[in-house]
């Protein structure tokens, strides 16, 4: 298989169900990235929290094309292959003193993807470490089955339904620290969350969902965009890309897919 990752880095994931950190863009790539998501807080009047989730790469080409960008595609070509889907992305932004978390939990649980290979990858477009409510993961999870998630709907939680593992022994976290324009990957079924930012400045990244074209969806049709090599299976529809910043047309899908996500009957992956 081609991609960029060594063959100690794939065991490393294999093995952990996650890798970190490798450099997507650089610094000022990511700081003109941070000035995009503020002009997009500017015209949508609102946290991008509240909307940029799920599909989230519908909103703008450039989020398209941070995606798309050379050093993520071949690190993720590395586990899954040279045919890439992007399934999906969201932005996690916590604000400095804020009460925002992410409870432990795998993507896996509502996903509704078949089989599990999907990997995310979480740019850092500012610096995400201890203090300001980095990434943290449960390493070696993703080998584990399908765990059972309560929906708490919790104040603060960045999740939709605040779904959440009861976790008794978190002292094997590893926490995920990048710089700006660095990133990670983790596997879907790799237990994962983050603590509140107690920094005072903001922390932002954003997730994206890679799937090869063979993972299917157990939820119904939905869409998603090729972004290398070509999709010989034809489970997905085109996402409806867009055209330029706020289109109407692939923001109304973008709003449409997140409602699905956070108010429709999704059944977890542990109860099928």
């Amino acid at each position: 298989m081609a991609g960029s990752l060594t063959q100690a880095q794939i065991a490393q994931f294999r093995t952990h169900g996650w890798l970190a950190p490798l450099r997507a863009i650089d610094a000022e790539q990511a700081a003109d990235c941070v000035r995009r998501v503020r002009a997009y807080e500017d015209h949508v009047g609102a946290d991008a929290n509240r909307s940029l989730k799920i599909k989230g790469h519908l909103a703008m080409p450039w989020v398209v094309e941070l995606a798309r960008s050379p050093a993520i595609l071949d690190a993720v070509e590395s586990l899954i292959g040279p045919d890439i889907l992007l399934f999906g992305a969201s932005i996690f932004a916590k604000g400095g003193g804020g009460r925002e978390y992410v409870s432990w939990h795998q993507d896996s649980a509502y996903f509704g993807l078949a089989p599990h290979e999907e990997v995310t990858a979480w740019v850092a477009l500012t610096e995400s470490h201890a203090d300001n409510g980095a990434l943290q993961v449960l390493p070696g999870t993703h080998v584990q089955p399908d765990l059972q998630h309560e929906e708490t709907f919790a104040e603060g939680n960045m999740l939709a339904r605040g779904q959440s593992i009861a976790v008794a022994d978190d002292s094997a976290a590893v926490t995920l620290t990048l710089q700006p324009g660095e990133f990670s990957l983790h596997h879907e079924r790799t237990v994962h969350g983050s603590q509140p930012n107690r920094s005072d400045g903001r922390r932002i990244g954003f997730a994206f969902f890679f799937i090869p074209p063979r993972v299917q969806s157990t939820i119904g049709r939905r869409t998603a965009t090729l972004v290398r090599g070509r999709d010989g299976y034809g489970h997905w529809d085109a996402d409806p890309l867009p055209r330029f910043d706020y289109d109407d047309i692939s923001m109304a899908a973008m709003r449409a897919a997140w409602g699905q996500y956070r108010d429709g009957e999704v059944r977890q992956a542990a109860q099928a």
